[in-house]
């Protein structure tokens, strides 16, 4: 009776440990040309095993209860992610207004986006003594404004095993930097997204082309612009969420990573 209770004891206390574990946010801060950027390490702390480690840029409203959660969806048990603020703490969007106003510049001048995710980058790889990451692979994933970030960070000669973009423009100030990617390129978008016209996909591909890179393009019939922002819940305009193509685009994203993290 007593080992009976011994074992029953411990099995109730492994059960309380294994439900303590939970998806974790914990906060990353650095301070560049006098801005302080607060961005989030999010994982799975109930694994303890080295996993793979992605730079995750957000949409244009940046880091927000709504990114938080995709980061830790697409995290699982599967990635550490670094959710990255572009804009640095004092700016946080709420309207499409402000999210405007916060990617003028980056735009505009495509260095700043260079240098901001290429800081996000190392700064994921200084998380390894802290948390959970494979230094041996790394990537990077955007959203919409977060796509064409990923894609610039690429273009920026960081040593990514992968970047992939969603629904991102597509676009770049100088073609000739692709001569600078090492790792492979995806990218996802809507077929009938008209914020990526076809003069701009193909602009993309020659770029892609005359750089060899290694690079695949998908275009998802029906969807438009950001078909995995679960907020966008409008069913008219260029700006809508769609479930089954978010569903496909993941699939997407972690065969293309699986692949890119083997070959490293």
């Amino acid at each position: 009776m007593r080992r009976s209770l011994l074992v029953l004891s411990l099995l109730v206390l492994g059960h309380v440990g294994a439900a303590s574990a939970a998806m974790v946010a914990k906060p990353v801060q650095w301070t560049d040309a006098g801005v302080t950027y607060k961005s989030f390490l999010v994982y799975d702390d109930a694994v303890t095993t080295k996993r793979p480690g992605l730079v995750m840029v957000p949409n244009w409203y940046g880091i927000n209860d709504m990114a938080l959660a995709k980061a830790k969806d697409i995290a699982g048990k599967d990635y550490v992610i670094l959710l990255t603020d572009m804009y640095g703490a004092g700016t946080r969007p709420t309207s499409e207004a402000e999210a405007g106003a916060a990617v003028k510049p980056l735009y505009a001048d495509r260095k700043i986006m260079r240098e901001r995710v290429s800081r996000a980058f190392a700064e994921l790889k200084a998380q390894e003594k802290d948390a959970p990451i494979d230094p041996t692979r790394l990537a990077a994933i955007g959203f919409c404004f977060g796509g064409s970030a990923v894609l610039d960070l690429a273009r920026a000669g960081a040593d990514v095993a992968a970047v992939v973009s969603f629904h991102g423009l597509l676009a770049t100030d100088d073609p000739k930097l692709a001569s600078n990617i090492h790792g492979k390129v995806l990218a996802l978008n809507g077929a009938d997204d008209t914020n990526v016209p076809p003069e701009q996909r193909a602009a993309f591909e020659a770029e892609m082309r005359d750089a060899k890179v290694d690079w695949a393009s998908t275009d998802f019939g029906g969807a438009v612009h950001c078909f995995t922002e679960k907020e966008a819940t409008t069913t008219t305009g260029n700006c809508r969420y769609d479930a089954k193509v978010a569903n496909r685009a993941y699939a997407a994203m972690r065969a293309w990573l699986t692949e890119a993290f083997a070959k490293k």
